[in-house]
């Protein structure tokens, strides 16, 4: 992540809004000059000489999260109110200098793993805007995504702040029930309740867990980390059996195995194991009684505005919160002994294991297939995402790679406490394989891609790099571009990004001949890759082409 000033990041935040042009992502963006102001003052302040780990950043928040100065809506304007405080977990990223730009749209009431039961309108997928965001943290995600802000917060009872990362194509850590507190979170499932965090970078949204954990004698709910110890040795990690990963999207599977394999090149041991318990648990959340707290969240202001049903309040949102007035109390007691039931079995499932991996969810269904089936097509949502609050796990989205163009994902859950050894093993399967971006003669149907693909890479997606850079033609054979960075006022270059395994990339990048080397480029997503650059002195002479944006551009006018 490049550490700017905090006005340079408010700056970069508003012109990256107006250039893309999304405002269903926002509720509302807080006062231009009043961001201008407070990111004088972080300067200031880091100039004087004070510690402020997250100067320089900028963090969406969920609307159902409290802002001071901001109305809060849960994406309803009949129940917008003004909060006077910040929520703790805003209170404390706001303390380590992060800035707030403003509060993102979501499934109304946090109901929902879609993204599109908002009266303020549909996120559009950050990938496809014909596809669903995934939610209900549906903003946030996408705003990470988009390279709007540098972190988000949302919440996660079902899956929400889970569903929308893999969906967009970034991390989504979920920590352990309590460790952040929920202090001036509008309710979904109180007891259920999770703050999370949506960054594009795995260090960076661990590091505002961190910064966010602890008690803050105002939420009961609230626990200390008792941190799990560093992960062990000779780890183990679960999988579900084939038949539980039925049903998932064209493609998923073989990405899911890929995944698979990357865990077992990063040195965990891989076993299948039967996760009907987890899964049977994840049923209970909306079929069970559990949906009563729904109910209790906000059922009196649904009941209060019924003539606002499918106006201000989403109609299908209504509808499952008005049916969490159903259950009876009996029903409530019977199902909290079959999730404890459910638990103990599938800790004895889970025995002997660190953590467990799966897809994140099922499928990535378009706008127009939600609303054909808007209940259907968001129970396909949860499967593997459902059942982690009610147990007590941590869980962490982690991006896995590209289907057909989209993004695919993976998640880590694991026992309550064991936020870190998740972190870990995303660490560990990530430096299992390196990333590399390609602007010339690698490029897929070029006459050097089967190098890389002799290397064991496979490709991740099309990609620009941040317009800092130069692209020029070398007098080389075959003929190849040098891409150089040029800082301001440079072009912003076409090219795609490859995984190989570690060792592969090992071996690929000692072959690299001169006059190219491999560094670190920055993309137009604000990500760094591995990527090929040409050195200083073969850019003599080389015919400066970087306003094609790209070298198939250049090869296409002969």
């Amino acid at each position: 992540m490049i550490r700017r000033t905090a006005v340079d990041a408010v700056s970069h935040a508003l012109a990256r809004v107006d250039e893309v042009d999304r405002p269903e992502v926002w509720i509302s963006l807080r006062d231009r000059g009043d961001l201008g102001a407070e990111a004088e003052r972080i300067d200031a302040r880091v100039a004087a000489g004070e510690s402020l780990p997250l100067a320089g950043l900028t963090v969406a928040v969920k609307d159902n999260i409290d802002v001071a100065g901001v109305a809060t809506t849960a994406a309803s304007a009949s129940f917008a109110y003004d909060p006077d405080s910040d929520a703790t977990a805003v209170a404390r990223l706001r303390a380590a200098g992060a800035i707030v730009v403003g509060k993102t749209n979501l499934d109304q009431f946090a109901t929902g793993l879609v993204g599109s039961r908002s009266p303020f309108g549909a996120v559009r997928n950050a990938w496809d805007p014909s596809r669903i965001s995934g939610g209900s943290s549906s903003g946030s995600a996408v705003a990470v995504a988009l390279g709007l802000v540098d972190l988000a917060l949302g919440t996660d009872t079902a899956g929400s702040g889970r569903v929308p990362a893999a969906l967009n194509g970034i991390y989504g850590v979920k920590p352990t029930k309590g460790i952040v507190p929920t202090t001036g979170v509008v309710p979904a499932c109180r007891t259920q309740d999770v703050v999370t965090v949506f960054a594009r970078d795995l260090a960076l949204a661990r590091r505002a867990v961190e910064l966010m954990s602890g008690p803050d004698g105002l939420d009961p709910l609230a626990r200390t980390d008792a941190a799990h110890a560093a992960l062990p040795a000779g780890s183990t990690i679960a999988v579900p059996l084939p038949e539980q990963l039925d049903g998932l999207a064209a493609g998923w599977g073989e990405a899911f195995a890929a995944a698979v394999a990357r865990a077992e090149r990063a040195g965990f041991t891989v076993v299948e194991r039967d996760i009907a318990p987890l899964l049977e648990a994840a049923r209970l959340l909306y079929d069970g009684a559990f949906v009563a707290e729904r109910y209790s969240a906000v059922g009196a202001h649904i009941e209060a505005n019924r003539a606002l049903i499918g106006r201000d309040l989403d109609a299908t949102v209504a509808g499952i919160i008005l049916a969490g007035a159903e259950p009876t109390a009996h029903e409530l007691f019977d199902d909290l002994a079959h999730l404890a039931e459910l638990r103990l079995r599938g800790a004895a499932e889970l025995d002997g294991c660190v953590a467990l991996l799966t897809p994140t969810t099922t499928w990535h269904p378009t706008l127009a297939e939600v609303a054909a089936d808007p209940v259907g097509a968001n129970s396909r949502m949860g499967r593997y995402t459902n059942f982690a609050n009610l147990l007590d796990f941590a869980a962490l989205a982690i991006p896995a790679g590209f289907v057909d163009g989209l993004p695919f994902g993976v998640m880590l859950s694991g026992p309550a406490f064991s936020d870190n050894v998740l972190g870990q093993i995303a660490q560990r399967m990530a430096e299992a394989s390196r990333r590399i971006f390609v602007v010339g003669a690698h490029l897929a149907g070029q006459p050097l891609n089967r190098e890389l693909v002799a290397a064991g890479a496979s490709f991740v997606a099309a990609a620009r790099t941040a317009p800092e850079y130069g692209l020029f033609a070398l007098a080389t054979t075959p003929p190849k571009p040098g891409l150089a960075h040029t800082g301001g006022g440079g072009a912003s270059i076409a090219g795609e990004v490859w995984e190989l395994p570690a060792t592969g990339f090992a071996a690929f990048v000692d072959a690299v001949p001169a006059p190219l080397a491999i560094g670190s480029v920055l993309l137009a997503d604000g990500t760094r890759v591995a990527g090929f650059l040409a050195t200083p002195g073969a850019l003599a002479g080389a015919l400066d082409i970087s306003e094609l944006g790209g070298w198939r551009a250049h090869l296409a006018l002969g």
